[in-house]
Order: C-alpha cells, then sequence, then structure tokens
C-alpha cells in the first residue's frame, strides 16, 4: 500500500464511520411553512450550479495539451467529491455557522450536519429547508477551488493538489463565504453587495490562481502551447453559460422578480462581453476566435456575477463590454511577462470580478455611486484591498505548507511525459501515437506537406 494515501483513506473511514452517529435533523414546523415554489427552482438552481463544474472541466480540459487533458478534467471532478464530504463535516458551519466576531462561522454549530434539517431558517432561508440552503452553497464552494486548477494546470503533482484543496477550502473559502454572505459577517455588515459570489468566488480564485502561478513557476516548455480541443471548450462555456443562471440567478433564494431580473442580466453580461472579446480582437488585427469568443462570454459571467441581482438589463450590458474589454488587455500584458498562468485564470477570473465589484459599487440600485451614494462604493474598495491580500497571501502560505508536506511540482522528466501518463497511467487518445505516425510518414514523404498541417 502506498503511504501518501493511507493517512486521506482512514481520514473517509473515520468521517464515515462518524456519519453513523445519529444528528438532530429539524423537521418543516407549521409556523415556518416551505414555499414549494421556491423550494422547487432552489432543487434546480442547485442542480444547474453543479453542472457549471464539468463544464468548466471540459472549458480547461479543451484548453490544455494534449498530455494533459485527462489529469486536468479529473482535478474538477475529485474537487466534487472533497468539497462534498468537507462541506458536510465541518465546511457548512466555517461558512454559515454561528459568527465568531464576524470572521467565521463556530465549527460546531452545523458540524457533520447537525441541525440542518427540512425546517426553515429565518436568517439564511425564509423559504424553503435549511439543508437545500446548505446544498446550494455546497455548489459554490465546489466551483471556487475548481477555478484556480487552471493557474497551476499541466505541472502539479495530484496528492499535493488534493492537499491544498482541502486547505483552501477551509481557510480560505469559508471565512470569505462568512464574511460576505452571513448575517453577521463584517463585510455583510459594512454594507458590501455580493450577490453570487464575484468576491467570494472569482476574486478568491483568481489571486489563488496567481499566487499558484507564481509559487510553482513557469512549465517547462517543449513545444508550443496547442489547446487540445476547441470543441470541448465551446462546450464547456455553453454548460457554464447554461449553469450559471442558477448560479445568479439561484442567488435570490427564491422564484421571485430579483431571480428574473438576475437571469436576464446574466444573459445580456454574457452576450456583450462574447461579442466585445472577438470585436475588439478583430479591430485590433487579429481574428475573431471560437476560444476568444469562449473566454469573453465567461468573462462576461464573472463580471455581471456580483451585481446580477443590484442591477438593470443596460447596466448589465455595459458591464459585460467594458469587462471584456479590460480582460482582453489583461491577458496580451500577461502573454508579456514571465507569468506562467496557465489558463489565464487571473487576467479572466481575478480582474473579471475586479470589475464587477467595483461595478457594483457604482451601479447598485439606490445606494449605488451613480444614484450619488459614496458609501457603498467605497466599502466595495476597501473590502476589495481585504479580500485581495487575503486571499493571494493566504494561498501562497497555503502552496508553501503544502509543499513542505508534500512536492507541488512534479519532476521535469514527468512533466514533459504529461501528466496523464505521469500521475494516472491513462490518457486521453491515441494522439501521440497519430503524431509519432504522421512524422514519420512525412519523412518517408508519404504525405503532401498541406495534408499533414490539415
Amino acid at each position: 500500500m502506498t503511504k501518501k494515501w493511507i493517512i486521506p483513506l482512514l481520514l473517509l473511514v473515520v468521517f464515515s464511520l462518524w456519519g453513523l452517529v445519529p444528528v438532530s435533523i429539524p423537521e418543516a414546523k407549521p409556523d415556518a411553512p416551505i414555499n414549494s415554489g421556491d423550494t422547487a427552482w432552489m432543487l434546480a438552481a442547485a442542480g444547474l450550479v453543479l453542472l457549471m463544474t464539468p463544464g468548466l472541466a471540459f472549458f480547461y480540459g479543451g484548453m490544455v495539451r494534449y498530455k494533459n487533458v485527462v489529469s486536468t478534467i479529473l482535478q474538477s471532478f475529485v474537487i466534487m467529491g472533497i468539497v462534498s464530504v468537507l462541506w458536510v463535516v465541518v465546511g457548512f458551519s466555517l461558512a454559515f455557522g454561528e459568527s465568531v466576531g464576524g470572521i467565521i462561522g463556530n465549527p460546531l454549530t452545523f458540524l457533520m450536519f447537525d441541525k440542518v434539517g427540512l425546517a426553515t431558517d429565518a436568517n439564511l432561508a425564509p423559504t424553503i429547508p435549511l439543508m437545500l440552503f446548505a446544498l446550494f452553497q455546497l455548489k459554490f464552494a465546489i466551483i471556487t477551488p475548481a477555478l484556480i486548477t487552471g493557474g497551476f494546470a499541466e505541472r502539479i503533482r495530484f496528492s499535493a493538489f488534493v492537499l491544498f484543496i482541502c486547505l483552501f477550502s477551509l481557510f480560505i473559502y469559508a471565512p470569505l463565504a462568512h464574511w460576505t454572505w452571513h448575517p453577521e459577517g463584517f463585510l455583510r455588515k459594512w454594507g458590501v453587495l455580493d450577490f453570487a459570489g464575484g468576491t467570494v468566488v472569482h476574486i478568491s480564485a483568481g489571486f489563488a490562481a496567481l499566487a499558484g502561478a507564481l509559487v510553482l513557476g513557469k512549465r517547462k516548455e517543449n513545444g508550443s502551447h496547442v489547446p487540445y480541443n476547441i470543441p470541448f471548450i465551446l462546450l464547456g462555456t455553453g454548460l457554464l453559460w447554461f449553469g450559471w443562471f442558477g448560479f445568479n440567478a439561484g442567488s435570490a433564494l427564491a422564484a421571485n422578480e430579483l431571480a428574473s431580473s438576475a437571469f436576464l442580466n446574466t444573459n445580456t453580461a454574457s452576450a456583450a462581453a462574447m461579442l466585445a472579446w472577438i470585436f475588439f480582437d478583430g479591430a485590433t488585427g487579429r481574428k475573431p476566435s471560437a476560444m476568444g469568443a469562449c473566454i469573453g462570454a465567461v468573462v462576461g459571467l464573472v463580471a455581471i456575477t456580483p451585481a446580477a441581482g443590484f442591477v438593470n438589463v443596460g447596466q448589465s450590458l455595459f458591464i459585460g463590454t467594458i469587462a471584456a474589454i479590460i480582460s482582453n488587455l489583461a491577458v496580451r500584458i500577461k502573454t508579456k511577462t514571465s507569468l506562467d498562468d496557465t489558463l489565464d485564470v487571473f487576467p479572466c477570473h481575478g480582474i473579471g470580478g475586479i470589475v464587477g465589484m467595483i461595478a457594483t459599487g457604482i451601479f447598485a440600485k439606490d445606494v449605488g455611486l451613480f444614484y450619488g451614494e459614496t458609501k457603498t462604493f467605497l466599502y466595495h474598495l476597501l473590502a476589495l484591498v481585504i479580500v485581495s491580500v487575503f486571499t493571494f497571501g493566504g494561498a501562497w502560505l497555503l502552496y508553501k505548507l503544502t509543499d513542505l508536506i508534500i512536492p507541488m511540482r512534479v519532476k521535469p522528466e514527468l512533466e514533459n511525459k504529461g501528466l496523464d501518463l505521469s500521475q494516472h497511467s491513462e490518457q486521453a487518445d491515441n494522439l501521440v501515437q497519430m503524431v509519432e505516425k504522421i512524422a514519420q510518414a512525412k519523412a518517408n514523404g508519404a504525405f503532401y506537406e498541406e495534408e499533414i498541417n490539415v
């Protein structure tokens, strides 16, 4: 038996045995009835948000090189398992348990989902079961670390990746969720608005990916980076766009007019951003591309996330357009540096989230700068600094800690071989053999040059 996997196996066994201990599951109360319409919508929304993670897997998997496709896609799927277990054990308590100074939830409040039942909760879930609220929030906790994987793709050891995801979920994501979404969280009490996760999800993922790219260093390039599969990227984008309706509209926590507005704003911002990205590429001398259209659409979804329930459709159009242009420029600047953020997580999610957060402070109905108010906008700027420093610095420390326990970077020869084979003994297809055969055929003069290029 391999020693490095004994501890996680034993921990899972312990958690599983612990799960046999009875816990309190409150039933619905007659004086606080469940709204069936809200419940039906939130069940659907939770499923939509979960769909985003497989969507992200295909989105990222299509962008990496052929030898790292399985590894990249698998990382997103494994996160669904890791975070789901951690959330039941202690994650939900840390994020939404009884507040300790507005900083973190008491880990004992909902330990092992104790008291997470079918009854409503006046503060967290007034019309739906608390269990459903916890399930919905779980999906956000899953996709956040999944977004980070694009920053260190193609060079991380799988066992180290598992450990880092556990640490990030408990020590970075859970506190951020508490600060922002818990009624007693200090950012929420300041009046900071984050409708569906611009701060908690995208800015945190962007800065954590930036820290990871810096800590792990550049890849050992062996030839140019050719995306494995553009149709995978298109498929992933479609799944993300579809799932994002649950992400944003579901954050209304009810089937109401607010959910309808967030739904419309989400679609509009993404559409505008997709067009802005390809039009900007065309106007600056680049060919409009499928990958550019997909990245633009996702940037629009990122940027509208914090503002989705606080702005009107015209403002969402503006937010999507400006976010796409700014992120496009950020990607171009990044390519001129030595930073190896493999899949541009920081320029797209980090910068896109920042644009969205600032835009929320400007356009939020009645309290934004656009309406003559300054308090919300200034608190958003302060929150941006706090979240950025906390996430980047905290993630940096967690990378270093992980590296002390398990070296994070694979050996150069394993990186050149590809993570699919070196970490998992699997590969996406027989492309390696096909390339070798084509090269041999070309050397023998069996094919025309243009046929090989096609």
